[in-house]
């Protein structure tokens, strides 16, 4: 007892499930620059703890010494960098959630009559 959906509905749904892997990839992202902006805060506070320490950052493969204001500078770029990222994602994530519902909802009431 299988029953045909419209055509467009079955275009609608197929929007539904791009919208939904799209959400999946920006909430992935936005946890993984969640991740690295931590990982920024927490370097950054530990540096500031230090008052005559030896630095080193990961260039590749490698360790290379720098000063300890410079990497003060490089720390609070990347996490100013990763704060707006992580902004706009939220933004698309909203976006998409907005436009998942919304659809959703449509499909809903053009299935409503015939479910009944």
């Amino acid at each position: 007892m299988s029953v045909e959906l419209p055509p467009q509905v079955q275009n609608m749904v197929a929007q539904l499930q791009q919208i939904q892997q799209q959400l999946q990839v920006v909430v992935a992202q936005k946890a993984q620059v969640d991740a690295g902006l931590k990982e920024a805060e927490m370097a950054l506070e530990e540096l500031k703890k230090k008052e005559d320490t030896t630095v080193y950052k990961t260039v590749g493969n490698i360790l290379v010494k720098t000063s300890k204001e410079e990497m003060l500078k490089e720390l609070e770029e990347k996490k100013e960098t990763l704060e707006i990222r992580i902004k706009t994602l939220q933004r698309q994530e909203e976006k998409l959630r907005e436009r998942f519902v919304e659809l959703q909802k449509k499909i809903q009431s053009m299935l409503g009559p015939q479910a009944g």
